[in-house]
């Protein structure tokens, strides 16, 4: 039994997605404000704690339509009849599990019909309100109160306008104020036959039928185990003084933030490990400890108070028949483990004696790093014992009930953003072993009928790169589109690129793996060419690109006879991308070898990129007149584009008597040079720009220059030659006309995309100095 998919609606941004669950371990991804942490909180708020939720938990866009049932409630004699008005928008979690037909025991409650016969089970859980009828009443009337006021206000004030709003001003402002009196979440049977697959990444969840019945109680109780660690895990230093375990209503249970390691040790003993609890024979030489530890205790101070005791009596107490004073002891165990300083570290350190012990310190002078790594550990441990009730906490609950014991068959915990205070080595460490530890354990081992699934929501690409990526769900942003819309979010499953066994999908999984990008959480990509282009694009943004330097973007090195193979996922993801591309021309003859740009002379390119994606031209004739509007393609349906940028003629004055003539390029380093012939005729260096040096100093024809060019390309050192440029200032080059045409739409869709978004038209803040633009991303332009 496991947890397929499930579908959250009408929650906060996420308006309508699926999300489907692997089998271990699934991972949601995505760039900064797409609905990942959102997602978590959903997954909190159904199946953890309902009694969090608030008027804010509603998508913004669903108000106008919630607000409109608020105005028709306040009409005279308007009385609601059943919650079909409030269809589509009312928060909802469909939770959808495949369970064997041998588990039928587990899942009775909840069959669709009687000849089910194993497969998918589906619940929705309903944020509702609680008695139509009664709130309905409620608001009528705090709102005719309300607008009663202000009428006699006006009337004593002989028609003096007021602009104040008293409260409620409509049924969102009434629905603020004490928000779970009035809503609670219900469970309702979904039918598997109404399943339908999500279409863009959006979910069609199924409609209720308005005579549709509400399950009493829990339908999980029994069935799944939900734990949680939080993204909110309060650790300090020993710089901070604040005891982060006693904050305001922190709760001490298992399923709870417990914010000190010192803190989880004692929840851990108390539960599985107290010898005065349901001893066994393991146990008593423990408890003889204590005993002896107790008389012993109580002898010394028998002793320690005589005097004192004495003195008492020479006060006639106690007389013949009043009761003697003794002094008697109880040690517990936790009491040892009641203290700040319970859990200490062992400092390395060089002791002259093997005997003496090593220095120690309390916890809260380690680093946070590994504070965090040890809980989260700790607590992925005392989840997996809570859950096979390992130790005393199961014999207390045999005790209890009489009854066996039977761990329900489904075990899922949630860990949102592992990766805070650990650098990378210890994130993968950790999202390497996470699922190993939830399985640690005799019963679990090889067995199929007891299931683990943990759900990871990740900033890090360092843990997304750990993973299979068909385990990843990458979460998009969806702008707004028709007016009253807000931005939402939809969640591709890469399984559906990841998961092929084709040679293209192979490739990209590899090469994924051995390159370091955050293709995952960036707002766009750069595909290109090779190492050079790498260095020095970096550099054209931050010196001519000033809205480019502050987006989060990734650079992929990939060539263009790779370019095309990432297809498959820049599609699913829906990422703006650049591909910056070499036109590599070649002759038009079987073995088509690589070739000097001619005119007119029936060349093709040998990128499959500009073959197969964009524009699909092979001619470089052709390519060479297409215009910029047909080097772009656009996705409307997921409103993206992916523009390609290739080698344009430059045009050059390489002779005064002849004029300005047009040369063609092959690569990013011609184009370099013939963009800059002045800077690269007195250039001083070595490789590829000596050669760029000599051959423009010493041509004698345009054709020969070229030539030469060419020549000098094959030789490589095009790494070389970016290092050498580097190290002059590349702020002086000019850049190549079709990397600027590139970054000049790249620029312009980051910029339409933010004037979409809401508050678009709004005034805006000065965009941030070059510093600070750096300090905030300028680690996403380089790989």
């Amino acid at each position: 039994m496991r947890i397929a998919f499930v579908e959250i609606q009408n929650f906060r941004k996420l308006k309508s997605i699926r999300i489907d669950f692997s089998k271990d371990k699934t991972l949601f991804v995505g760039a900064n404000n797409s609905g990942k942490t959102t997602a978590m909180i959903a997954l909190r708020r159904f199946l953890i704690d309902q009694k969090q939720f608030d008027a804010h938990d509603f998508t913004v866009s669903s108000w106008k339509k919630i607000n409109q049932i608020g105005q028709t409630w306040e009409a005279p004699g308007a009385i609601p009849s059943d919650l079909a008005e409030w269809e589509g928008t009312l928060p909802a979690m469909d939770v959808w599990l495949e369970v064997e037909p041998d588990k039928i025991h587990y899942v009775r409650h909840l069959l669709p019909t009687l000849d089910w016969n194993g497969g998918l089970l589906g619940v929705r859980l309903r944020l509702e309100p609680k008695e139509l009828e009664a709130l309905h009443k409620e608001y009528v009337t705090v709102r005719q109160r309300a607008v009663g006021t202000i009428a006699a206000a006006m009337k004593n004030k002989d028609g003096h306008d007021y602009k104040v709003s008293l409260w409620p001003s409509s049924i969102k402002d009434f629905l603020e104020r004490g928000f779970s009196s009035k809503f609670c979440v219900r469970a309702y049977i979904l039918d598997p036959t109404k399943k339908v697959y999500p279409k863009g990444g959006l979910a069609q969840p199924q409609t209720l039928s308005s005579t549709a019945e509400y399950i009493e109680g829990n339908p999980f109780a029994g069935l799944i185990r939900i734990d949680e660690i939080n993204a909110q895990r309060g650790f300090s230093d020993a710089g901070n003084n604040q005891d982060a375990s006693s904050e305001k209503g922190e709760e001490n249970t298992g399923r709870g933030d417990k914010r000190k390691l010192s803190d989880q040790l004692r929840s851990y003993y108390a539960k599985h490990l107290d010898p005065s609890e349901m001893p066994e024979l393991s146990d008593v030489d423990a408890l003889e400890a204590i005993h002896m530890a107790q008389t012993l205790f109580d002898e010394k101070l028998e002793i320690c108070f005589a005097e004192a005791l004495k003195e008492i009596q020479n006060l006639g107490y106690p007389g013949i028949s009043d009761p003697t004073l003794t002094i008697s002891t109880r040690i517990k165990p936790m009491d040892g483990l009641n203290h700040p300083s319970a859990l200490q570290y062992e400092v390395l350190s060089n002791r002259e004696n093997p005997q003496d012990l090593p220095p120690r310190l309390p916890e809260q002078y380690n680093g946070l790093g590994y504070q965090n790594l040890i809980s989260m550990v700790f607590r992925l441990m005392s989840f997996r014992d809570e859950w096979m009730q390992v130790g005393k906490i199961g014999k207390r609950v045999v005790a209890k009930t009489g009854e066996t014991f039977f761990p329900p068959p489904l075990h899922l915990v949630l860990v949102e953003e592992p990766e805070a205070h650990l650098h990378v080595q210890v994130q993968q460490v950790f999202i390497r072993r996470a699922y190993e530890i939830l399985r640690n354990h005799a019963d679990l081992k090889g067995n199929k009928a007891l299931t683990t699934q943990l759900v990871v929501s990740t900033h890090s690409s360092h843990i997304a790169h750990e993973c299979e990526f068909e385990c990843l769900r990458y979460f998009r942003r969806k702008l707004a589109v028709n007016a009253g819309d807000v931005p939402t979010s939809a969640v591709i499953s890469l399984s559906e690129v990841f998961g092929k066994q084709d040679d293209t999908a192979k490739f990209v999984t590899r090469y994924l793996r051995a390159v370091h990008c955050d293709l995952f959480f960036a707002d766009a990509a750069i595909f290109i060419e090779g190492a050079a282009e790498r260095m020095m694009i970096p550099h054209f943004i931050r010196e001519n690109f000033p809205e480019l330097n502050y987006r989060y973007l990734t650079l992929l090195e990939v060539g263009g006879s790779h370019a095309h193979r990432f297809r498959p996922l820049i599609e699913h993801l829906g990422l703006t991308t650049l591909i910056i591309s070499d036109i590599d021309a070649a002759a038009n003859t079987s073995n088509k070898p690589s070739q000097s740009i001619a005119h007119g002379s029936s060349q093709v390119t040998r990128n499959a990129t500009l073959k197969t994606w964009i524009p699909e031209k092979q001619a470089i004739d052709e390519l060479l007149g297409l215009p910029p509007s047909a080097k772009i393609k656009h996705y409307a349906d997921e409103n993206f584009s992916v523009r390609v940028a290739y080698q344009l003629p430059v045009k050059v004055v390489l002779d005064a008597a002849v004029g300005q003539i047009d040369i063609a390029a092959n690569t990013f380093e011609d184009a370099l040079a013939y963009e800059n012939i002045d800077l690269f005729k007195t250039l001083d260096g070595t490789g590829l720009i000596k050669k760029f040096s000599e051959a423009l100093n010493q041509y004698k024809t345009p054709a020969d220059l070229t030539n030469d060019i060419f020549e000098a390309l094959k030789s490589g050192g095009k790494a070389e030659f970016a290092l050498e440029l580097l190290f002059k200032d590349p702020g002086e080059f000019k850049i190549p006309a079709y990397i600027s045409e590139g970054l000049e739409w790249l620029q312009d869709q980051a910029c339409r995309k933010e004037n979409e978004s809401p508050g678009a038209g709004q005034k805006k803040a000065n965009p941030p100095s070059p510093p600070q633009k750096e300090a905030a991303c300028w680690k996403s332009l380089l790989p």
